[in-house]
């Protein structure tokens, strides 16, 4: 299983993917799921912890749109590591998980967390196919780049991981 981030090439016109960041959770010969983690979600993460019947966690804060996936769907991010039967953790600091009582421990212990709702998915075979035509790179999971790094410099931080920048990649990526 590889994970990583997934970063969608600077020529890629797709309307769900154009200049987003996935946080690849998972990725194996049944498909792959990852979360983007560069664009802001519909509500905030105080309206989700409302609806739950929690309190605290940053009503300002908004949630991630992280993906046209499973929009009823919700992720919790944060450092450190997750246990094996709720979800990943990614390189050494990232953990995901879609459990509701995740989120609840966090909540109640005061932890720094954030919120996905839904995900980008794909089939067995796609993401490798997708990747090979030039419509994504992969780096490693940086967690300054999913934690601290502004939400509108992410894309270009995540490029600068390996040395790159927009305008120097020029792939061929499939545009649908």
């Amino acid at each position: 299983m590889r994970t990583g981030l997934l970063i969608a090439s600077p020529q890629m016109k797709d309307r769900w993917f154009e200049r987003t960041v996935v946080l690849l959770c998972q990725h194996d010969e049944d498909g792959a799921l990852g979360l983007v983690i560069n664009r802001d979600g519909p509500v905030t993460v105080g309206d989700v912890l409302e609806r739950m019947d929690l309190s605290g966690g940053g009503p300002d804060r908004p949630t991630w749109w992280g993906g046209p996936v499973g929009k009823g769907a919700g992720f919790v991010l944060w450092r450190g590591q997750a246990e094996v039967e709720e979800g990943w953790t990614l390189g050494r600091e990232v953990a995901v998980s879609p459990s509701a009582e995740r989120l609840t421990r966090l909540v109640v212990e005061g932890h720094r967390f954030q919120l996905a709702l839904g995900y980008a998915g794909w089939g067995p075979g796609q993401l490798d196919e997708e990747i090979e035509r030039g419509s994504w790179l992969l780096a490693e999971v940086d967690p300054a780049v999913v934690f601290d790094t502004p939400m509108e410099q992410r894309y270009d931080q995540a490029l600068a991981t390996l040395g790159l920048t927009a305008h120097t990649v020029v792939m061929d990526p499939i545009s649908e």
